[in-house]
């Protein structure tokens, strides 16, 4: 049986929606899903946990609140882990924690 799992990027103007795809291997079914914020996320995250996903990457965008928040969202029903990038090339420079207005983190 194959690993469901999921990743969620952080972009600005995505609709989750729209902004899906899914990679099947022998090994893993992966689906993409493309979020514009973190209450997004957390929306998307237990989406994907009713659909049978089981565990969820976060990309670097997401700040360490952000991630957090995530975890939160589906209630232990799938594991989180996340890419870390406190100032991500994608997002100006700036973590998600900082556009969202969670934790302050010094950009660079």
């Amino acid at each position: 049986m194959a690993l469901k799992a999921a990743f969620i990027f952080l972009a600005p103007e995505v609709d989750p929606a729209r902004h899906r795809c899914q990679v099947m291997t022998p090994a893993v079914e992966l689906t993409v899903v493309g979020v514009p914020d973190y209450a997004q996320a957390e929306s998307v995250a237990r989406a994907l946990v009713d659909e049978g996903i089981t565990a969820i990457e976060l990309c670097g965008g997401f700040g360490h609140a952000g991630t957090a928040e995530v975890v939160n969202a589906v209630q232990g029903k799938a594991v989180v882990g996340a890419v870390r990038f406190d100032c991500h090339p994608g997002l100006s420079g700036q973590s998600g924690d900082r556009i969202f207005g969670r934790v302050m983190v010094p950009a660079l």
